[in-house]
């Protein structure tokens, strides 16, 4: 119905399936930060599609593969799926992502 009926713009950015886990609204600033397997996306309120900044980070290649000789499937169980987006302060925001089993965080300049 919303898109019948015009009421919404769907997110292209992402045809590779990438299971998204999180969301943090930056009301401030305009922006929507996306957590998914082994990507965390930067959008644009106003247009999702516009200057789609796309952060890349997998889990360790030594992490997957423990992963995979403990028995879980490589693309359902062995990535980095993003669950925590916390904003930190004016500048950075606290992320957490699986690590395929070995969690792992870090910090994100918005800039």
């Amino acid at each position: 119905d919303l898109l019948l009926s015009n009421s919404c713009i769907p997110f292209l950015g992402s045809t590779e399936g990438l299971d998204f886990r999180t969301l943090l609204l930056d009301e401030e600033r305009g922006r929507l930060l996306i957590g998914a397997k082994d990507h965390i996306f930067l959008l644009n309120l106003i247009d999702v599609n516009k200057n789609v900044k796309k952060i890349y980070w997998p889990a360790a290649k030594e992490k997957v593969e423990l992963c995979k000789l403990a028995g879980k499937d490589a693309n359902t169980e062995c990535a980095n799926f993003i669950r925590v987006l916390q904003p930190y302060n004016r500048t950075h925001v606290y992320v957490c992502g699986t690590g395929a089993f070995h969690p792992l965080c870090g910090y994100i300049e918005l800039g």
